[in-house]
């Protein structure tokens, strides 16, 4: 048997595999430890309003038969969470006057819209939009393009299952937990990928993530509410375009080009923010 000073191979392989484990369980402590919520970086999460957890925020569904089944997949997930619960109701974009399409998905006070539609080959794959006043999220959309959903590359289980979560998610005021597509998958919908069999769903750290943001309660609530707090200018623009010149500064982009940030700034706290995930690398649009 070799020696290595006071210590044999098998105990110098043994300390080898040790810190090995060590480094790992480490690699998954900074997972876990970190943080993505929306405006995370100042401390002040952006987050529904309420009196009480668990708190209920109504999803309208404005989605196709097709896109029926990823709706209630993605409520059903997220209402695991201890803090908050979701529930479908009918959308709003048709109303009785027909003033609003699913094309336009206009927000609505005091809950969240999802919808899809043939928006257009215009680099995006999904957007959720959140109308802000302070920190208090008043209303929210997620749209679906199915310009790209239509397609073979998109059309899958897999990727409608995690875009529809991702942007649902974003309503919450979740933020991604990674954004390199090409990084090993973190199993959980708020992670980026090229491949997305095992991130279609919320993960553990999710739900923590939604804890620490809803630790505090509000008085008054933003959610169900049906007028806007504040000078209510950022709840009061119902333009959820589909036009990148319509969506305000860009703010963030990731790394990779694949997801941007956009805000429009109405003064005295009221914005609106644009999560945005593009269907190829951002350079190619």
């Amino acid at each position: 048997m070799v020696y290595m000073g006071n210590m044999n191979v098998k105990q110098h392989s043994l300390l080898v595999a040790g810190t090995g484990i060590a480094l790992g369980l480490l690699a998954i402590v900074n997972v876990a430890g970190a943080t993505h919520s929306w405006n995370n970086a100042s401390g002040n999460p952006y987050h529904w309003a309420r009196a009480s957890n668990p708190f209920t925020l109504k999803l309208g569904d404005n989605v196709t038969s097709a896109w029926d089944v990823y709706l209630a997949t993605t409520t059903a997930h997220w209402s695991e969470s201890s803090v908050l619960n979701t529930t479908i109701v009918a959308g709003n974009t048709n109303n009785t006057k027909g003033r609003y399409t699913p094309k336009q998905c206009a927000p609505t006070l005091g809950r969240g819209e999802v919808c899809n539609y043939r928006y257009g080959a215009n680099g995006w794959l999904g957007m959720a939009t959140i109308w802000a006043s302070g920190t208090h999220i008043t209303q929210g959309t997620a749209k679906m393009n199915d310009t790209y959903f239509n397609t073979a590359s998109y059309n899958t289980l897999a990727w409608k299952n995690l875009v529809m979560c991702q942007e649902v998610g974003h309503i919450f005021g979740l933020d991604h937990q990674d954004e390199k597509s090409d990084n090993a998958n973190l199993g959980t919908c708020m992670d980026y990928t090229n491949n997305p069999d095992t991130n279609q769903f919320p993960n553990a750290h999710d739900y923590e993530m939604l804890e620490d943001i809803y630790a505090h309660l509000d008085s008054p609530t933003t959610v169900s509410a049906s007028t806007p707090p504040g000078s209510g200018r950022a709840a009061e623009d119902s333009n959820d375009s589909d036009d990148p010149r319509d969506w305000g500064r860009e703010i963030r982009r990731s790394a990779d080009g694949r997801a941007s940030l956009f805000e429009k700034d109405f003064g005295n706290g009221q914005k609106v923010l644009r999560h945005v995930i593009w269907a190829e690398p951002r350079g190619n649009h």
